[in-house]
């Protein structure tokens, strides 16, 4: 069984930047794809970006240049290196493991841009 906790999220300004991590419990972290996704109020969860076990990477169009994902595999953990933030990029953000779809999902953490 996988556990995944966020932390990391809050209240910035926009142009401002936030790192958002995740923890992850468990055996075989390295196997599989980490995502992030999130939902703003009203709207539809969307996935932000995603890393493979051996680092490759995408990018959702809207957060391509300020936003990089990244993992330790050795560690466990997961990032979003989140910068020049916009009031749009307000949401709840989770983090998922797993192949393909998501199996396994965090609590979510708040991130709230102020114009």
């Amino acid at each position: 069984q996988v556990q995944l906790v966020e932390s990391g999220g809050g209240l910035v300004q926009a142009g401002g930047s936030l790192r958002l991590s995740c923890a992850a419990s468990g055996s075989a972290f390295s196997i599989y794809v980490m995502s992030w996704y999130r939902q703003a109020p009203g709207k539809q969860r969307e996935v932000v970006a995603t890393i493979t076990g051996g680092g490759s990477t995408a990018y959702e169009d809207s957060v391509k240049g300020r936003f990089t994902i990244s993992r330790d595999n050795a560690k466990n953990m997961g990032f979003l290196q989140m910068n020049s933030l916009k009031p749009e990029d307000t949401a709840v953000y989770y983090c998922t493991l797993g192949h393909g779809t998501p199996g396994y999902w965090g609590q979510g953490t708040q991130v709230t841009v102020s114009s």
